[in-house]
């Protein structure tokens, strides 16, 4: 009897190290911890927003349109509750994936508006809210390649065997990524035409 049990605990444990289970939950930490990053990072573009609208209104006021169009993206991304949940549900997250990207659209359009207008761009306020959007979209883009890559980490131990079965028996699901917003209009090469010299 006590040989039958010793053979039984020893065929669990070899089943047991072998299943996936913490490595599962090593790369499970290492994408929330990736997603906290993306969301410190878009909760710092959140923040400069309204002192750049600020500063553009005061010379730029009767772009009205533009500046309506930024503070209206940014409330609508301010209006998702960033939780881990929202990373295991595909469809939040591609409308929280598309809210982020009208806002940063909007928020191209707002510094193209400023374009239009020198004394704007000779202002050292305007100078330097520009120069921390354009610093801080940057750390968007490295947080989101880190989150990508942890969550490939993550998917592929859920879906490789024999981790697969321990996924399955415990309710895990791949995770959803970020994607191209309009992955057709990129796949598509740009025309380029050269117009021919007046003779």
């Amino acid at each position: 009897m006590r040989y039958k049990l010793i053979v039984l605990l020893a065929v669990l444990s070899s089943l047991l190290t072998g299943c996936g289970y913490n490595q599962i939950q090593i790369n499970d930490e290492q994408v929330n911890a990736a997603w906290s990053e993306v969301m410190n990072q878009y909760k710092r573009r959140a923040d400069l927003i309204p002192n750049l609208v600020s500063v553009v209104q005061g010379y730029a006021g009767h772009e009205k349109e533009v500046l309506v169009r930024v503070t209206e993206a940014r409330a609508s991304v301010a209006g998702f509750k960033a939780t881990p949940e929202l990373i295991n549900d595909p469809e939040a997250f591609a409308k929280f994936q598309k809210a982020q990207g009208e806002l940063r659209g909007a928020l191209s359009r707002l510094l193209v508006v400023a374009e239009n207008y020198p004394q704007l761009k000779a202002d050292a306020n305007f100078r330097d809210l520009q120069a921390q959007v354009e610093g801080t979209e940057n750390r968007i883009t490295v947080a989101r390649n880190r989150y990508i890559k942890m969550v490939q980490d993550y998917n592929i131990s859920v879906r490789t065997f024999p981790n697969s079965l321990t996924a399955m028996a415990m309710g895990w699901k791949v995770k959803a990524n970020f994607a191209v917003e309009d992955e057709k209009a990129i796949s598509t090469p740009p025309v380029i035409k050269f117009d021919q010299p007046a003779k």
